[in-house]
């Protein structure tokens, strides 16, 4: 009998033996994050009333959807215990693909499947090396990611590329509802699909079991190698999709624009994994903890913080997500390590 095995019967008879206790520790520990992330929005509001203005609104909504789109494919990656540090990287090289398409004659619908080409492309390399080869993840995706920095530094000989025209996805990010983007009722949509697969199907079984024990996945007869290729594919073409709006949100290519984002990228995901699911990246989590850096990093910016003390609010937010993940994920496998076994 295999460890899932013993697992899943330890599971079930867990479940039918007892019955677990909400307490409101585990409440908050489930909850605790959304009240922080209100908490930002409603501090900042007080101290600063254009912080909710429909202008900034549209602007922060429009900043964390772009965000959002970019950190999915990372937020399944993480959860299955692998990593690609070249996400923003991907994304900066579409957006100069576009810029560099656009500026040179070609229509908007061309230089957008161009752009998700490149996320095509770095994902199957990704996908190829990790996944195919089973080389370490975090030596491939910065190799793979330094090369697509360079692609995008040389597109535009070390400067941005202006562009005349947004096209298309301009009129896309124009639209609407009041102060709320179209762009961000289409994200949240995607969230929602993301997180039905998380939950509701055997795949976010399978992300979550690949990080716990991937020998023990494997000999279940999961296809492990496919789903992280699968994972990696996506991880690229987020990241490129996110790269080509940002095209037209900036109305230019910008080869360094990834910097910002790496960051941002690694602290969502991780402070994300302390909403509903202790120590766990999940879809719902990145996404609120998207709207807490956004809200946070506007509202720093309104009150007169300088960049250089933004990023000390960005490292030390980071710090923190490792440090809670780490602590998360210990202090489960204690529990595992020491609960006694069944007869």
């Amino acid at each position: 009998m295999t460890d899932m095995t013993q697992h899943s019967a330890s599971a079930r008879v867990t479940a039918a033996g007892t019955r677990r206790t909400v307490t409101p520790g585990t409440l908050l520990m489930k909850y605790g994050f959304f009240l922080l992330v209100l908490a930002v929005f409603v501090i900042f509001a007080a101290l600063r009333p254009t912080f909710i203005a429909p202008g900034n609104i549209h602007g922060m909504l429009m900043s964390a959807s772009i965000a959002a789109l970019m950190f999915l494919g990372l937020t399944w990656l993480i959860a299955a215990g692998e990593i690609d540090v070249s996400f923003m990287s991907v994304a900066a090289l579409a957006n100069m693909t576009v810029a560099g398409l656009v500026a040179g004659g070609a229509g908007w619908p061309m230089a957008a499947l161009g752009g998700l080409g490149i996320g095509v492309v770095f994902g199957l390399l990704n996908a190829t090396l990790v996944a195919g080869l089973r080389l370490p993840a975090l030596v491939i995706t910065i190799a793979s990611g330094a090369l697509a920095a360079s692609i995008a530094a040389a597109i535009g000989r070390g400067t941005s590329i202006a562009l005349s025209s947004t096209g298309f996805v301009g009129g896309l990010l124009d639209m609407r509802l009041g102060a709320l983007p179209v762009l961000a009722l289409i994200v949240a949509a995607l969230y929602a699909l993301a997180w039905g697969l998380q939950e509701k199907l055997t795949f976010g079984r399978y992300v979550y079991a690949m990080e716990q024990n991937r020998a023990a996945v494997e000999e279940a007869g999961v296809p492990v190698n496919r789903l992280l290729f699968m994972l990696y594919v996506l991880s690229g073409v987020v990241s490129a999709l996110a790269g080509v709006l940002l095209a037209a949100e900036l109305s230019s290519g910008q080869p360094y624009l990834g910097t910002s984002y790496f960051l941002d990228g690694l602290t969502a995901v991780l402070l994300g994994g302390m909403a509903l699911k202790f120590g766990k990246p999940n879809v719902i989590g990145t996404l609120a903890a998207v709207l807490f850096l956004t809200g946070l990093l506007n509202g720093a910016a309104l009150l007169g913080w300088t960049d250089s003390q933004r990023q000390i609010v960005r490292g030390a937010l980071l710090l923190v997500g490792v440090g809670l993940v780490v602590f998360a994920r210990s202090r489960t496998h204690k529990r595992k390590t020491a609960r006694p076994e069944t007869a």
